[in-house]
Formats: structure tokens, sequence, C-alpha cells
């Protein structure tokens, strides 16, 4: 994922980039990304091992990923408490990551009438 996103900035850097739309997709893209985006904006901060929990496939590994794209993208803010043994890092949507949410949340209702059509 981080060749896609670095193909992306450079073709913002050198002015060759003309879709918004993949811009917004690189962002996003990875399978864990949105519904991250979608916890963190429902549920409001979360430390890494409740994210952890909220999805027990994901490796320790893939998390760490995620979470670092989102930050190094600016939607996810990272805090760490120094004060606390052992440290204890919580993450939280930016501002750029809460104007995604309304566009995620639209993916997740049009997702769950998708299903009800499985269902049915």
């Amino acid at each position: 994922m981080r060749d896609l996103r670095q193909e992306i900035r450079t073709k913002i850097e050198n002015k060759e980039f003309n879709c918004e739309k993949e811009l917004t997709l690189s962002i996003i893209s990875g399978k864990w990304k949105v519904v991250i985006i979608y916890h963190l904006g429902v549920e409001g901060p979360h430390r890494f091992n409740a994210i952890q929990k909220l999805f027990p496939r994901i490796s320790h590994k893939v998390l760490t990923n995620q979470l670092r794209e989102l930050e190094e993208d600016g939607i996810v803010h990272r805090r760490v408490y120094h004060e606390v043994v052992p440290i204890q890092v919580e993450y939280s949507l930016t501002p750029l990551g809460e104007s995604l949410l309304p566009i995620i949340l639209m993916m997740y209702e049009w997702g769950k009438q998708r299903m009800k059509d499985f269902i049915t």
C-alpha cells in the first residue's frame, strides 16, 4: 500500500495528478482503515489494544502500519501518555479525519442496505 501512497504523492508534487477520487482512495484504502476511522469517529478515542480487540484477525504489525499511515496522512492523531507505566498510546480522529466520517457513514449505510438485499 505504501507504493500507491508514494505514487500519488509523487504525482501531486510533480503536478501530474488529476483525479481527486484517486487521492481519497489512496488515503482510505487498506483492509482496515475504513473501519478504524468508523470506530474512532463513532466511539471516540481508543488505545491500541482496544482497536486490536475490535479486529481479532488483524496482526499487531498490520494494525501498526494502518495506524501509522493514517497518522502520516493527518487522519488519526496518536497521543502518547508517558506518565503512565507502561506507556499508553491513544488514537483519535483529527479534524481532517472527522471530515471523512460522513463519507464512511454513507458507505456503512449503503453496505447495510446491500446486505439486506442479499438476505431477502
